[in-house]
């Protein structure tokens, strides 16, 4: 499967990534755990919200209650990348992560900062936020599998994460907003450092997908899935923070996959 072939139903694709890669010479665990989460996937990366985002149309109230809520969600965020630099295998994975939350904690925390201040966002809002139920349930669903998983489950939840936003925000030819916040974002998840963490992050998985047991890459394709369904709500919830999180597919614990313990 080629990376722009994201348009395969799930339940066309193989239960088992064993299958999947038999059927392939060049089968990838991230390409078999892209089509199984389909068609959330398209849904995530085709959604409304980026749409209006790069057109220019998306409304400043929109965009705001989108930023609120992503900006609670980054102290989570930079606590699973820690976790990952705990559980990577060797130094050179330790500092690529490492830099990466360099750019999260630094360049990503100046433009929201001036982000909120052309939205008229009060300090007391950014600080302290009501969080819609979406950013609740993925605030769990990361801390859950930074903290009961290992290093496989962790990226299972930061690859696609990162990865859904470096390809919705993958500018088309002329299409760039004015205002400088929306322009920005994107080139926050357009820019070729950012394509290459991803694409490193993704051959991490791979790797580590590859060798992992059947009943654990299972967990790791219900990570996943379940990111990329939290990814649509969140953009859902821009528009009606009072929209109920997606209840998932699985056990109360997408993590632990019905009780089953580490």
């Amino acid at each position: 499967m080629s990376d722009d072939d994201a348009d395969t139903e799930a339940g066309d694709v193989p239960e088992s990534y064993a299958l999947y890669a038999y059927e392939r010479t060049d089968a990838r665990f991230t390409d078999w755990v892209r089509a199984r989460a389909e068609p959330l996937w398209t849904e995530a990366t085709t959604h409304r919200f980026t749409e209006e985002l790069r057109a220019d149309t998306l409304d400043d109230d929109v965009f705001g209650r989108y930023l609120i809520q992503d900006y609670a969600f980054l102290e989570t965020l930079v606590g699973a990348f820690g976790h990952a630099v705990a559980d990577a295998p060797t130094m050179s994975a330790k500092s690529r992560l490492s830099d990466f939350l360099g750019v999260l904690t630094a360049d990503e925390n100046d433009y929201f900062e001036r982000s909120f201040d052309a939205l008229g966002v009060d300090e007391a809002t950014c600080t302290d936020p009501g969080l819609t139920p979406t950013t609740r349930a993925f605030e769990d669903l990361l801390v859950r599998a930074a903290g009961e998983g290992g290093y496989a489950e962790t990226l299972a939840v930061l690859v696609p994460a990162e990865w859904i936003y470096l390809s919705w925000a993958t500018p088309e030819p002329d299409q760039r907003p004015g205002r400088f916040y929306l322009a920005e974002w994107i080139d926050l998840h357009a820019n070729d450092e950012f394509a290459q963490f991803v694409g490193w992050l993704r051959a991490e998985l791979d790797r580590e997908g590859a060798a992992a047991s059947t009943r654990r890459q299972a967990r790791l394709e219900r990570l996943f899935r379940r990111t990329v369904e939290l990814e649509v709500a969140f953009f859902d919830a821009a528009y009606d923070p009072d929209t109920g999180a997606p209840d998932g597919h699985d056990s109360d614990s997408p993590v632990s996959g019905g009780g089953e313990t580490w």
